[in-house]
């Protein structure tokens, strides 16, 4: 990915309009033209900073806990589930952020829901039998006559996916094939998935594929540099696979690694080239509000334990077992907490300043993590639209650095008209991680302006409101070596989850080197489980 969006080629017409418009949206509006509201929501990046201040000294009222569990994203919620499901009922969550969920959680805009972060779950595979109990018990599956029968209302209506490509929008996400040579290049991919996963394995939970050879010899290289060798040079083949390392992994092919590459479609449902008979729309949950609606099922019976506002300063271990120091915000003033066990729920690099522990400083000091950006925007109208399928729940262009926009009514069941709620998601390099921190949010949403309107030129105009969620480490990178990375792997090995005197747990998606709920939901439950048999 370029270290800046592109602008994209227009008449001279098309580029006065443009700024006009993008002179609206920066607030020098005319008389008849009201200023664009917006603001940031969802995240506060000064309180992450604190961690770089130096703790004075323990002041502060002293709470207790059984358990303390820093951080309440997907893996912090879930280990407090599985814990309380075995239990143990003296805990306390610590969450930095005002809200529970992590990268999973939802904002309402104008009175609409709409997400803040993870916008859909991939219906679990067979590995991952902790995510399937959980989407049981909240009522969004059954077992009837020996198969998974799944609730309509939850699954993503139809048209599910389009991309604006060839001056029209098709359905799906794939480019259609541009030659004979493209489709070719489409069947090779194919066929080297399927082989990866016949001869190698790959499972999602990643840890119930056994680490062999083979995967090392993947995650030793670039995806980029294993395309190149394997000869799959199709531009819309490259555009395509890059989009989804971007999505997934918040890096381009050339920074994540193959094994990454592969592991996407090869723990899932496998790559299909065009024309594939057997090929299937591969189905997902989904809510308006994203993935905040399973973290607000989470965090539901939680809430009394949840302690928001707070942000660790530093972690310590005691005869009497794990001492923290935290700031409350609310208070303005520090807080002890006095817990027999702790679990870090959070990134890696945050834990291993919290926490002296040789393997987490290794494994954390060979992480990478993307920043992100979403923009929920209200629309006073539908937007103009170009020829081909209508509106669908995920719209992406061809060639845009951009990730596209989710249609955030899309799944409502109200027939009723109303002004149209959309997402849009742009995974961002690290190099931007400053700008993204320190331009206001009136600079970020020209930035989106400006990606969508080659395809939306009457956006701008249309734009009622935007609020902007910044993430700068939203995922871990799996970049090359960092899967097969030994530190990490003694840390998530399932084993020697624990240490010390079973005082101290793991529990994060970062442990697999990559950010997906699967992932993040198993290791809490896991940390719970090696807790309490410790």
């Amino acid at each position: 990915m370029s270290a800046a969006l592109p602008d994209h080629p227009d008449s001279s017409t098309g580029l006065q309009r443009r700024a006009v418009m993008l002179g609206l949206l920066a607030g020098g509006c005319t008389p008849d033209a009201p200023a664009l509201q917006g603001s940031w929501v969802g995240t506060h990046p000064e309180r992450g900073h604190r961690l770089r201040e130096p703790p004075r000294a323990n002041d502060g009222p002293l709470r207790k806990a059984n358990v303390v569990i820093v951080g309440a994203g997907i893996a912090g919620l879930a280990c407090a589930r599985e814990l309380t499901r075995r239990g143990v009922d003296d805990i306390a969550l610590l969450e930095l952020e005002d809200q529970p969920g992590g990268n999973s959680r939802g904002h309402v805009l104008a009175g609409a829901p709409c997400p803040l972060g993870a916008h859909y779950l991939p219906l679990p595979g067979p590995q991952a039998g902790e995510v399937y109990q959980l989407l049981e018990e909240l009522g969004l599956v059954r077992q009837q006559l020996g198969r998974a029968v799944w609730d309509e209302r939850h699954l993503c209506h139809s048209p599910q996916e389009r991309l604006f490509v060839d001056g029209e929008w098709r359905e799906g996400p794939l480019p259609p094939s541009d030659s004979a040579g493209t489709l070719a290049q489409y069947r090779r991919f194919a066929e080297l998935v399927a082989q990866a996963q016949r001869d190698i394995g790959f499972a999602m939970p990643t840890h119930r594929a056994r680490w062999g050879v083979g995967h090392a010899a993947l995650d030793a290289q670039t995806f980029a540099t294993w395309l190149d060798a394997q000869q799959l040079t199709a531009p819309r083949l490259r555009w395509y696979l890059d989009y989804c390392c971007r999505d997934d992994y918040g890096a381009p092919a050339a920074e994540v690694s193959a094994w990454a590459g592969l592991h996407y479609f090869a723990s899932r449902h496998g790559f299909h080239a065009p024309g594939d008979e057997t090929a299937e729309r591969e189905p997902v949950l989904t809510w308006p509000e994203g993935n905040g609606w399973l973290s607000a099922q989470l965090a539901a019976p939680l809430r009394e334990r949840i302690f928001s506002g707070r942000v660790v300063l530093r972690a310590s271990e005691s005869r009497q077992g794990v001492e923290l120091l935290a700031w409350d915000e609310a208070r303005g003033a520090r807080e002890r907490w006095q817990a027999r066990r702790v679990v870090f729920a959070v990134p890696l690099f945050i834990a291993a300043r919290l926490i002296e522990h040789p393997a987490l400083r290794a494994a954390a000091g060979a992480m990478q993590y993307a920043p992100w950006l979403t923009a929920n925007m209200a629309l006073r109208e539908p937007l103009l639209d170009r020829p081909g399928v209508p509106l669908a729940w995920d719209n992406v262009s061809y060639g845009q650095a951009g990730l596209g926009y989710v249609n955030a009514r899309h799944q409502t069941l109200d027939p009723t008209p109303r002004s149209p709620r959309l997402t849009a998601y742009l995974a961002l390099p690290r190099s931007r991680r400053g700008e993204l921190l320190a331009q206001p949010w009136q600079h970020w949403a020209q930035v989106v302006v400006r990606e969508l309107s080659a395809t939306h030129p009457d956006l701008a105009g249309n734009l009622e409101r935007v609020d902007l969620c910044r993430f700068g480490h939203a995922m871990s990178i799996p970049a090359p070596g960092v899967r097969g990375n030994a530190a990490l792997a003694a840390l998530a090995a399932r084993t020697a989850l624990t240490h010390g005197a079973g005082r101290v747990a793991f529990a994060h998606a970062d442990l697999a080197g990559y950010s997906v709920f699967e992932e993040a939901y198993t290791a809490g439950i896991e940390a719970a489980q090696a807790i309490t048999r410790s």
